[in-house]
């Protein structure tokens, strides 16, 4: 696999900044998963290194060449799309095959390169199906399995599960991460579920209008988030926000905004009164919503089964808070 760098890439539809002079460097064999709300260039991104679009300045380096200007049927880069793309009216086979075929390999060569892919896949006794006659796990299996036949350089995914059910999209994520690390597969992923992005990730790259708000492993976002945006971007439940008059407490200076995850916040008898005012049970833990006599709401995740009462004391550990400046939003 290959390794890629992006240097100052800028995307300008008009007068609109899509995308905002990203540097980035992706190491051979890494996961790099970009996650970020609608709108944040993520999807962007993926089209200028695929070639879809046409970077308003910028480099694209792909193991050491400058591939910026180069036709995507160039790249040697491969796309698994959420629609999965395939052919309808080709069998599983010839769908695998087929970039092989316009590269002009032989019938022998394709077949055996097709029947090894199929076999890591699973897909050995589908080989003669057309898509139509397959489930949306399988379908997602054939596109990705013509992706690998081809033994690019660089894969790019574009919210593969997204058209998948809850329970296969859990199965489908850990055999592409599996498949992933396995074949040491230079992997850059988009998506919009941050369940997907914290668990699949080598590292995650956080979108915010266009810049990434910070790159860096999924536990060191979580547990260090960069700014006010990425601590409450990545969680779930969101990371509470204090206002001043419930900060106190916590030994915080002036300027700062106070967060603390909903598994952090504590109970404490000679704490703050939260009203609850919604209990959701999850088997092993419990969420808790609640409000504090300011009126701020409060989100706390407690393991175990429902509290059993109408009110709760919380406390806020000062060691679980995450500290942010008033008006820049960044980390203190």
């Amino acid at each position: 696999m290959a390794t890629l760098e992006l240097q100052g890439l800028t995307k300008n539809f008009g007068a609109t900044g899509v995308l905002k002079s990203l540097d980035l460097t992706l190491a051979s064999g890494e996961m790099l998963v970009i996650v970020g709300a609608s709108g944040c260039g993520k999807s962007t991104l993926l089209r200028l290194v695929a070639g879809l679009e046409s970077p308003s300045s910028g480099r694209i380096i792909l193991e050491g060449e400058d591939i910026t200007n180069r036709d995507p049927s160039k790249r040697d880069i491969a796309m698994v799309f959420q629609n999965y793309a395939l052919y309808p009216h080709m069998t599983v086979a010839q769908n695998m095959g087929y970039a092989l075929k316009l590269r002009g390999e032989t019938k022998e060569e394709i077949a055996q390169k097709v029947a090894e892919t199929a076999k890591l896949l699973g897909l050995d006794e589908l080989l003669g199906r057309r898509p139509g006659q397959l489930s949306g796990g399988q379908r997602q299996r054939v596109a990705m399995g013509r992706a690998i036949v081809r033994q690019p350089k660089l894969f790019l995914f574009d919210e593969p599960l997204s058209n998948l059910d809850a329970k296969l999209r859990v199965t489908m994520r850990a055999e592409i991460r599996r498949l992933q690390q396995r074949l040491g597969i230079t992997s850059l992923y988009v998506t919009h579920d941050q369940v997907e992005a914290m668990t699949m990730a080598d590292r995650l790259i956080v979108m915010e209008a266009g810049r990434a708000s910070q790159i860096a492993t999924p536990m060191e976002i979580f547990e260090r988030p960069a700014n006010l945006f990425v601590a409450q971007f990545i969680g779930s439940p969101a990371m509470n926000i204090l206002q001043p008059s419930d900060a106190p407490s916590t030994g915080a200076p002036n300027n700062a905004v106070v967060g603390i995850r909903p598994e952090h916040v504590t109970l404490d008898a000679n704490g703050l009164e939260l009203l609850i005012d919604l209990v959701e049970p999850l088997g092993a833990e419990t969420l808790i919503y609640g409000t504090l006599p300011s009126g701020q709401r409060l989100t706390l995740r407690r393991p175990g089964g429902p509290p059993g009462v109408a009110n709760l004391r919380v406390a806020f550990p000062q060691e679980a808070l995450h500290l942010f400046d008033s008006k820049t939003g960044e980390r203190l």
